[in-house]
């Protein structure tokens, strides 16, 4: 071994070692004893048993939580849990608890903060408390905003419960996956994923397991919460952004049921709308992203005189060719879909689900130029806008567009007769495509014509060619198990 080589991996094993811990998964609990945690809040029993965190539920005792000592800001957490049925619980991330009283502000609200009430984030954990509810999985903001986060507070989101009861395991250790990153905040439930949101309120703050309060009657005295197997990642600041490669499927992904719709290199999948293959002209693949171009202007055609002096002459040259709308070569009835877009100035494009064989009509998650383009202004109260079902409804009036030629990431969800559509996270709109006031739209609208329109059992899933130069990548399909 050379002297320089003596010298490099000393060097290197240190350069290592100082960045490693970082991003190193590590147990925030070593299965003997509660060291690295406090109780706060109420006084519900824990205890250590085989390995195991058991919280039990003692009478008249408010939300009790056992808390990590340390405090977390970006990381991925991962832990196994199992609830008794009627009990409540819950994990708190990026949570606090002050010694004296304190306001907090925000937006604009003054929040009271009493000492020593744990507050903040609470990734939900329903168990079988509530029948008609299976919130596992969403983010409720604990004694501060006193509302959930996801789903919207105040209303009931049927398909987010249906999908919790099916994903949940009852009597049995359920797999709780975190990812806090910046100001996107994710979890899964058994591989399936539950809350991807964007919320700034809390940068940091300490992880905590819940017993929940039940009142001083004794009926539910001694209903057990249990955690174990309690990892976590920290992230530094090149790790919190998203690292996963684009037009692939994290491990996560793979175990909820996700697929690619697009590979990101063929065009295997996908054919021209009306045919048997994927456009020759008009559309490109170029370092994992998917292309429609603008139309090059229709060459200018001979008028009057000009017309009669060109008679018998060459013809004039033909309009330029374009690529065409394109669909999937399946169709889909229930399902889940992602993808990333990215609009130039002044671009129309559009996501149409429930796409028949040769009919570009379906239902529409528009993509759009909301400033430049004329569309936005037209139909009626903003359902032409970025994010709206085409003519039909507005996107909420909050929703978050990326500035031009950044991306931004769509969702659709559709269970039934239920969908839904996002735009960065956030869910923008819902409708259910049987009940009366859909169908009075429809009599309203442009399709009012068109048979059948939106009835449809299934259908395919088609990327616009509006004559606009639009980008897509990261096109991931969910469809659910029957």
């Amino acid at each position: 071994m050379t002297k320089f080589a003596r010298i490099l991996i000393p060097l290197l094993a240190f350069a290592c070692a100082a960045t490693a811990p970082a991003q190193q998964r590590v147990s925030l609990f070593n299965g003997k004893n509660l060291d690295g945690w406090k109780q706060l809040g109420g006084k519900a029993k824990y205890t250590v048993e085989n390995g195991v965190i058991v919280g039990a539920t003692v009478a008249g005792e408010p939300n009790s939580f056992i808390c990590t000592t340390k405090d977390y800001g970006d990381f991925i957490l991962e832990l196994e849990f199992k609830v008794d049925a009627g009990l409540n619980s819950g994990v708190q991330i990026r949570s606090e608890c002050f010694n004296t009283p304190k306001d907090i502000v925000w937006n604009g609200e003054t929040i009271k903060m009493p000492a020593g009430r744990v507050h903040g984030y609470q990734v939900e954990i329903d168990a079988d408390k509530y029948p008609e509810r299976a919130y596992t999985g969403g983010i409720w903001d604990e004694a501060r905003r006193k509302k959930w986060i996801f789903p919207v507070d105040n209303k009931e989101d049927a398909a987010f419960s249906a999908q919790g009861m099916r994903a949940y395991k009852h009597a049995d250790w359920n797999h709780l996956r975190v990812e806090a990153r910046g100001d996107s905040l994710k979890t899964w439930l058994n591989g399936e994923l539950r809350t991807d949101i964007t919320d700034s309120m809390t940068a940091s703050g300490f992880i905590g397991l819940q017993v929940h309060g039940i009142g001083k009657g004794p009926a539910k005295v001694g209903l057990k919460a249990r955690f174990r197997n309690i990892y976590i990642t920290t992230l530094d600041k090149t790790a919190a952004a998203p690292a996963a490669a684009h037009n692939t499927l994290t491990d996560a992904e793979k175990a909820a049921g996700w697929r690619l719709l697009w590979d990101g290199k063929t065009t295997d999948g996908w054919r021209k709308l009306g045919g048997d293959t994927f456009p020759a002209t008009g559309w490109s693949i170029k370092d994992g992203v998917l292309t429609v171009h603008k139309k090059p202007p229709t060459p200018p055609q001979p008028k009057g005189k000009d017309k009669a002096k060109d008679k018998g002459k060459s013809k004039a040259p033909p309009a330029p060719s374009v690529g065409g709308n394109i669909i999937t070569k399946e169709r889909f009835s229930d399902f889940e879909l992602r993808l990333d877009f990215k609009i130039t100035p002044g671009a129309n494009s559009g996501i149409i689900y429930f796409t028949q064989n040769a009919v570009t009509q379906g239902l529409e998650y528009q993509i759009l130029d909301d400033a430049l383009h004329p569309d936005a202004k037209k139909g009626r109260d903003r359902n032409r806008v970025q994010g709206s079902l085409y003519d039909l409804i507005a996107p909420a009036a909050d929703k978050v567009d990326k500035p031009i030629g950044e991306w931004n990431t769509a969702r659709i969800v559709v269970r039934g007769n239920h969908a839904e559509h996002w735009l960065n996270g956030k869910k923008v709109l819902e409708y259910d495509r049987s009940s009366p006031a859909f169908r009075e739209l429809v009599e309203q609208s442009k399709f009012n014509k068109t048979p059948n329109f939106a009835a449809w059992p299934d259908g395919h899933i088609l990327l616009q060619d509006h004559g606009d130069e639009v980008s897509f990548r990261n096109i991931k399909i969910l469809v659910p198990a029957k």
